[in-house]
């Protein structure tokens, strides 16, 4: 192994510390938050597993690879081709797919169900019938992101009955199960129209901002659920709002938002269908999510610098590189 020097810039547990201590060997391992370090201490690691702000990428000019602790990637981090050609980029992409996938559901029931209202009630003392539920079964689910996250997604509300679940990639590929039917986000306003949901799982990218805007949302079926788990940026907070108002939509789940911690002055916070979590659907709330990166960052780790990586970032996509 080559790496000689390793930030570990995300939490760890003492288990996940000396896991790593193990599985790397004689290497240099600090465990401390970047966000903390001064220039002159940060600049020395030529290994980075975790967060470090992208504005001081160029301080890490003896960085061979950095690994990200999130899946998504923001914009920021693709400017380390310039700052540091040298280096490798790789994501956590493939540690949250179950953790994610399992909240969707959950919280796509829950709206079906009514059960935010009810609590809601619960809390008011109010012994009232809120009327009319809807099922998954014979739904047609519209999967936006379709690798690791949308994938296991598509496998749960298949499972309950979903009647037709479409995956939207960046590139084209074959349809494959759980997926019913495999397109491209320019085919995203035909599919629109037909969709009882709508489930976004995108990176931050040019691409992605603002996908979903009020003429997309006047494609929707009546009483469709958008939810959206991948940046905030993604979703027109305001559009979203009006179409919900309108009642067009039977609702709307946000584990994500344009701005966060999202504004208390937020209408979002006073909707009644619209579900709120704070970016909580990943993380490390889910123990085997925690295990996942710390493994995917030990393989990639003891890869460099011939691969194969499990999760490195194609710069001019901002996706986890294609290997055919």
């Amino acid at each position: 192994m080559e790496i000689e020097n390793i930030l570990v810039s995300m939490p760890t547990r003492p288990w996940h510390r000396e896991k790593m201590r193990q599985a790397l060997g004689e290497v240099a391992i600090t465990f401390s938050d970047s966000t903390n370090m001064a220039d002159d201490e940060l600049a020395p690691f030529d290994a980075v597993v975790g967060y470090v702000n992208p504005n001081r990428l160029h301080i890490l000019n003896k960085l061979k690879i950095l690994q990200l602790h999130f899946s998504g990637v923001q914009e920021g981090f693709l400017g380390l081709r310039e700052k540091q050609p040298q280096a490798v980029l790789c994501s956590a992409s493939g540690a949250y797919g179950q953790a994610i996938s399992e909240y969707l559901l959950a919280a796509l029931l829950s709206l079906y169900k009514l059960l935010p209202r009810y609590r809601d009630n619960q809390g008011k003392k109010v012994w009232e019938d809120l009327g009319r539920m809807r099922s998954l079964r014979s739904q047609t689910v519209l999967v936006v992101g379709a690798g690791d996250i949308g994938g296991k997604f598509a496998g749960l509300v298949k499972a309950l009955g979903a009647g037709e679940v479409i995956g939207i990639r960046r590139t084209q590929a074959l349809a494959h199960p759980p997926f019913d039917a495999m397109h491209t986000l320019e085919d995203l306003d035909a599919l629109l129209p037909r969709a009882d949901v709508v489930s976004l799982s995108l990176p931050g990218t040019q691409e992605t901002a603002g996908l979903m805007d009020a003429r997309r949302f006047s494609l929707l079926k009546e009483e469709a659920v958008i939810m959206n788990v991948g940046r905030g940026s993604a979703v027109d907070e305001s559009a979203l709002l009006a179409a919900i108002r309108s009642g067009r939509l039977w609702g709307a789940v946000l584990d994500v938002a344009g701005t966060e911690p999202l504004p208390q002055d937020s209408p979002l916070w006073e909707e009644p269908r619209v579900l709120l979590t704070p970016h909580v659907s990943g993380r490390y709330n889910l123990d085997a999510t925690w295990e996942n990166v710390v493994d995917i960052a030990i393989h990639n780790l003891l890869s460099w610098p011939r691969g194969p990586f499990i999760s490195r970032v194609d710069y001019g996509t901002g996706y986890r590189e294609r290997v055919d």
